[in-house]
């Protein structure tokens, strides 16, 4: 029985370590991966973890939350991560220790295993976490989009129509040099509508196309994706057109509620702009009022954008400098007149 190890912090989980695991793969008949908890990035272990979960099913995935803090080469530190590793694994056998560092050589003979180093001179991957935690783009042909879709932050903006999303998140996208999904709702109620209305069947295919576009966008995004509307107002619009949602919609516009990082409301504050596909201001603060229940049922907490496009411009950044992506959002303070 040939049985790997690797170990550490991912942070972030690069091509370089897919390539230990995936060499470990290739070798060994079970391999196990130790990752260990870190304040080197916001990204919780848990997520970290799912990363190797996601892109490797078959190896075991040990989280190592007490993990020994000092790293080096000293007797005392050795002895220390050792001593560790050897607990963490209860008295299983390791035949191959896998790394690509310097550790791979007293770590293999504490395990009795034999010691493999993989592009220890960082040579077919040339990269490092710190590197990346530089600056998560200018690595991105580093990453896959697993572990990059978690470093962008996804901004969603509900609110009527003629209230102003398109707009704004088009700025913001220009303004942060990244991406920004466009309303793909609008964009199939165009080429399918029927006296102005879709069937509750077409609103099945609404939600699915616009998550789809929208993770397409998230690999090219630049630390921020700004989306203008998400499945909820798709929902929302067919219990309004319908009463009800299909089964399809309803499950998307749920976990809708778990996709996106940070919510923005656009008030209803500025002038309503008529035109032919539209029903008016009556309309645009009835179906205002819709969403903003419909937030409330979710339990979503929202930030509400109020003012002309530079105010609101300047609301979001006040948000975006204080949000951490893991963080907690309750510690933000905003103000809607900024």
């Amino acid at each position: 029985m040939r049985r790997g190890l690797t170990l550490g912090k991912y942070a972030p989980f690069h091509k370089g370590h897919q390539m230990v695991i995936e060499t470990a793969l290739a070798e060994v008949d079970e391999l196990i991966v130790m990752i260990y908890d870190s304040d080197l990035i916001e990204v919780p272990l848990p997520v970290r973890a799912d990363w190797i979960k996601s892109l490797y099913p078959a190896v075991t995935v040990i989280e190592a939350w007490d993990g020994p803090d000092g790293y080096g080469d000293t007797p005392e530190i050795m002895r220390v991560q050792e001593s560790y590793i050897l607990k963490k694994l209860n008295g299983l056998p390791i035949t191959h220790f896998y790394s690509s560092e310097f550790y791979g050589d007293h770590v293999s003979r504490a395990l009795n295993a034999i010691d493999r180093r993989v592009d220890e001179p960082r040579r077919k991957v040339p990269i490092s976490g710190t590197q990346l935690r530089a600056d998560y783009y200018s690595g991105r042909a580093f990453l896959s989009d697993t572990v990059y879709a978690d470093l962008i932050v996804k901004a969603c903006f509900l609110g009527a129509p003629s209230t102003g999303k398109t707009t704004l998140t088009s700025a913001l996208a220009e303004r942060y040099d990244t991406q920004w999904m466009p309303e793909y709702g609008g964009e199939y109620w165009l080429q399918n509508h029927v006296d102005r209305r879709i069937t509750l069947e077409q609103f099945e295919e609404i939600a699915p196309e616009h998550n789809r576009r929208e993770d397409a966008l998230v690999a090219l995004s630049r630390r921020y994706l700004f989306c203008d509307t998400s499945p909820i107002t798709t929902y929302v619009f067919a219990k309004d057109y319908h009463g009800c949602a299909g089964p399809m919609l309803t499950i998307l516009a749920r976990e809708a509620e778990k996709r996106y990082d940070l919510y923005f409301l656009c008030d209803t504050d500025i002038p309503y702009a008529e035109t032919w596909d539209r029903s008016g201001d009556q309309k645009r603060q009835w179906f205002q009022k819709q969403i903003i229940g419909d937030l409330a049922e979710r339990r979503i907490p929202y930030f509400v954008l109020r003012g002309d496009l530079e105010s609101r411009i300047r609301q979001v950044e006040n948000v975006l400098k204080q949000f951490r992506k893991f963080g907690n959002i309750t510690n933000i303070r905003h103000d809607p007149l900024v």
